[in-house]
């Protein structure tokens, strides 16, 4: 069991590695694209591609200040974008109601692929 425990830990250390190592590549490749102001690029034999999209974070104070049916919050618990989104598409909750509860964030999403 030990060599498991061992291998397992190796394993996470090298994993935390390549997190970090794939965080520099992303932003360096991000950075050469924002650079030529371009969200598709091909280089060498690789097609580049950044697509941004729009995050909502919810103000749990906030929303729990909105919603103050019981009944709705205990669905939610705590602020979840998906439960949420959904239950605003099920007409549960209007969006106009809860528009001043989250802030939207901008992401930017890399795509690399093979031509």
């Amino acid at each position: 069991m030990e060599k498991k425990v061992q291998q397992y830990y190796k394993l996470k250390q090298k994993h935390k590695e390549m997190e970090k190592e794939l965080a520099e590549l992303r932003q360096e490749i991000v950075t050469y694209c924002n650079e030529q102001e371009k969200n598709d690029v091909e280089i060498g034999s690789y097609k580049v591609k950044l697509v941004t999209q729009n995050r909502k974070e919810y103000d749990d104070l906030k929303l729990y200040e909105t919603l103050s049916d019981p009944e709705v919050w205990r669905m939610l618990s705590k602020s979840d974008s998906a439960k949420i989104a959904s239950l605003t598409k099920l007409n549960v909750i209007s969006e106009d109601k809860i528009s001043h509860t989250y802030t939207l964030k901008t992401i930017t999403l890399l795509q690399v692929d093979k031509k």
